[in-house]
């Protein structure tokens, strides 16, 4: 069934690609996968896709921990704040806290907790590390992955010339 879910554009309106970012500051898809998002097959989208929320995922995992997943899809539905049902619920952490960091006082009550070494610091704050931690992973894997020569020889992006 999740083969028939159209992907939608990851896009944020906060695009960094056109003023050269190779890994947008917004949604963290590559530039390329900006520019060819619309050409794209719904595997391809559903591949990007995949990629962004398991960085996203491990990004949040690092700071929070998940109590009571019913009350959190509850809280989602409730504040009437659209997510993803497919993608890992840490995921919908941050889409929480995108909507209402400033809001939250009590994060258990809304399904999740913060982890020890990080409870001295603002929800606020902790959704702007996750974001900026998201770019930094998201980076390193073009850098790993896409921007360097292969072993067999490739020499990665190709340059176009003006």
């Amino acid at each position: 069934m999740s083969s028939l879910i159209s992907i939608k554009t990851p896009c944020i309106g906060v695009c960094s690609t056109g003023i050269g970012d190779v890994v947008c500051r917004g949604c963290k898809r590559f530039a390329h996968e900006v520019i060819n998002w619309n050409g794209y097959s719904q595997e391809q989208k559903r591949a990007i896709d995949q990629r962004l929320a398991q960085f996203l995922a491990l990004c949040v995992a690092n700071k929070f921990r998940i109590i009571d997943l019913k009350l959190l899809t509850w809280q989602l539905e409730v504040q009437k704040i659209r997510f993803q049902a497919d993608h890992d619920p840490f995921c919908h952490v941050f889409v929480l806290l995108k909507a209402g960091a400033a809001q939250i006082t009590e994060p258990e009550q809304f399904g999740f907790e913060v982890l020890p070494p990080f409870r001295h610091e603002s929800l606020v704050k902790l959704r702007d590390e996750i974001d900026e931690e998201f770019w930094v992973l998201s980076s390193a894997h073009y850098d790993r992955y896409i921007a360097t020569a292969d072993m067999f020889g490739d020499t990665g992006i190709v340059q176009v010339a003006p």
